[in-house]
């Protein structure tokens, strides 16, 4: 009879905790040529590059070894995972640790808890995301949802320079000469988009696709022509099926969508996964990018080349609904960011979300939360580039950002996914002057509003499309959780991030932060408690000079034009 009983109690220790999976990633320099045309310097794991998949199930936890291998740091972020109660685990370079310094080592303790879905691996350290240290991270549901097969298409683009050359040039002061628009080849499963293998079908079968992005900049549009996308989760989270024809994915967003394959085999299919972005010149073969792969149902069958309609209709997030029915949050709150550039005296092209271009400190935020006693509620301990929000324990949050510019951006929240509330037009007031005399206001589309009906849809990346805004609402636990735009370096390494500091006197009182990440600090050089600076109370000494911003220029005509519109045509009307 005990026997039994400890048998039952096994079986349900097993189903609420899941099992350790245990993972070592070397991570190393390799030289690869990944679109079939460049031989360059990336980083991979044990020498290797693509990084193969993770897989785990609900409810397991993940004990991630990284052994840097690297000449500088390194850290390692789980995307769209929301660490309960251990915040330091994050990932995310002088926000919630040092930093794995090189030649040491460090595990990463990843749960999963009840989250389940498509999320990636990917380094949190300056640009190392763009040269390839990035890998997709799978959570299967702990019980089946009725369809046959996985399908992973795991979408990058990538680029010809090593990030660290790219962000030299990016943050030199401007010469007034434009920086040239670059063009990266697409890679799919990870390797070049133009060889992709076949997925096979079987008549009325059903397949979850997995479609991911893992770009650093450009978007991905995901097709199956003669085929219905079902959408049932994005980022992680699992939503009312909306029936749609396509997906167009921001860098960082992911999508399942469940594809029923058709009656007959007399026909194969193709698929698009097409790489474009609306900010650099459209050139035929260069941007967009258009790779297309087999949707088998017999070998040899000829394929059916199905016209794709001018109007279709895409996945949108505002009109979905998490399945889970999670209510409407009120406000207890409200944060206004925009997106818009910040031209120093010194002409260097930064960007700021909220006052000033966001700047690593030289503590860890963490530790100043940690250390700094009562002062950990007042924002300015945190350094005046950190741009610190103080959030109080368990309060709802409103964000309204704005994008005032004629450049797509895709916003990601550390720590918690957004409910998405309402999108619409940002006031042609607020939109930043125009470089370009040739566009005016009057030319900016007409962007409808549209906001959530029922229960929300919640995600933890968000597109912002041109001269608009999108209002969501949050709740986070304790901690210091990133918000950032995720095209990178281009964007979060240029100052488009906020530090959102959530509860630091509850911090204090519950977190145990373990001492190695003390260790790794100090391995550095770098303090691990006072402010920003590493000094007591507001003394900001030490920190680089907060840079200034080069005077408005008047707007040209009445109203002034779009900045940031392409030399072409202005962007299309957000979806």
């Amino acid at each position: 009879m005990r026997k039994a009983m400890y048998a039952v109690l096994a079986l349900l220790v097993h189903l609420c905790v899941g099992e350790y999976v245990r993972l070592t990633w070397n991570i190393t320099y390799v030289q690869v040529n990944r679109d079939g045309h460049v031989d360059r310097l990336a980083i991979g794991v044990n020498n290797k590059l693509p990084i193969a998949p993770v897989y785990i199930t609900q409810g397991d936890t993940l004990f991630l070894t990284v052994h840097n291998m690297l000449d500088v740091p390194t850290a390692i972020h789980a995307h769209g995972l929301v660490q309960t109660n251990m915040p330091y685990m994050d990932g995310s370079s002088m926000i919630t640790q040092c930093g794995i310094p090189p030649n040491s080592s460090f595990t990463y303790e990843i749960r999963s808890n009840s989250q389940s879905g498509t999320f990636f691996l990917h380094s949190h350290h300056m640009g190392q995301l763009a040269d390839g240290l990035r890998t997709p991270f799978i959570i299967r549901e702990k019980y089946p949802l009725g369809y046959d097969e996985d399908v992973l298409v795991a979408l990058e683009d990538w680029y010809a320079t090593d990030s660290r050359d790219k962000l030299v040039e990016l943050l030199a002061p401007d010469t007034n000469t434009p920086l040239s628009p670059t063009f990266p080849f697409g890679l799919i499963n990870g390797f070049n988009g133009n060889d992709t293998k076949a997925v096979k079908f079987e008549r009325g079968k059903k397949y979850r696709f997995r479609v991911l992005s893992m770009s650093t900049t450009e978007y991905w549009k995901f097709t199956i022509p003669g085929h219905k996308l079902e959408v049932v989760e994005a980022d992680g989270v699992m939503c009312e099926p909306q029936l749609v024809d396509g997906l167009d994915l921001a860098p960082a967003q992911r999508y399942s969508v469940v594809v029923t394959a058709r009656d007959s085999d007399e026909f194969n299919f193709v698929y698009n996964c097409t790489l474009y972005a609306d900010f650099v010149p459209r050139i035929k073969g260069l941007n967009p990018r258009v790779y297309t792969g087999l949707i088998e149902y017999k070998q040899g069958a000829p394929i059916k080349h199905v016209k794709v309609e001018d109007q279709i209709e895409w996945a949108d997030d505002v009109s979905m609904h998490a399945l889970d029915n999670e209510a409407v949050f009120g406000v207890d709150r409200q944060i206004e960011l925009a997106m818009r550039g910040f031209l120093t005296t010194d002409k260097r092209r930064l960007r700021r979300l909220g006052t000033l271009p966001y700047a690593e400190p030289h503590v860890p935020s963490i530790f100043t939360a940690m250390s700094m006693g009562a002062l950990a509620m007042d924002s300015r301990v945190y350094g005046p580039q950190t741009q610190a929000y103080i959030i109080g324990f368990n309060q709802s949050v409103e964000l309204v950002i704005k994008n005032t510019q004629g450049q797509t951006h895709s916003q990601h929240q550390h720590g918690g996914t957004f409910q998405i509330i309402e999108r619409g037009p940002v006031d042609h007031s607020e939109l930043e002057p125009p470089p370009d005399p040739r566009f005016s206001l009057d030319d900016v589309p007409k962007i409808p509003v549209r906001t959530f009906t029922g229960v929300p849809m919640r995600r933890d990346t968000i597109d912002v499309p041109p001269f608009s805004y999108v209002k969501v609402r949050l709740r986070m636990e304790s901690g210091i959780w990133l918000h950032h735009c995720h095209l990178s370096p281009a964007h979060d390494v240029a100052g488009l991030s906020v530090t959102f500091v959530v509860a630091p006197d509850v911090m204090q009182r519950t977190l145990n932060i373990p001492r190695v990440f003390y260790e790794q600090c100090e391995m550095q050089g770098i303090k691990t408690e006072g402010n920003a600076a590493g000094n007591w109370g507001f003394d900001m000494t030490g920190l680089p000079p907060v840079p200034v911003e080069m005077p408005a220029p008047k707007a040209q005509g009445a109203q002034g034009a779009a900045q940031g519109a392409p030399a072409k045509a202005l962007p299309k009307v957000p979806k």
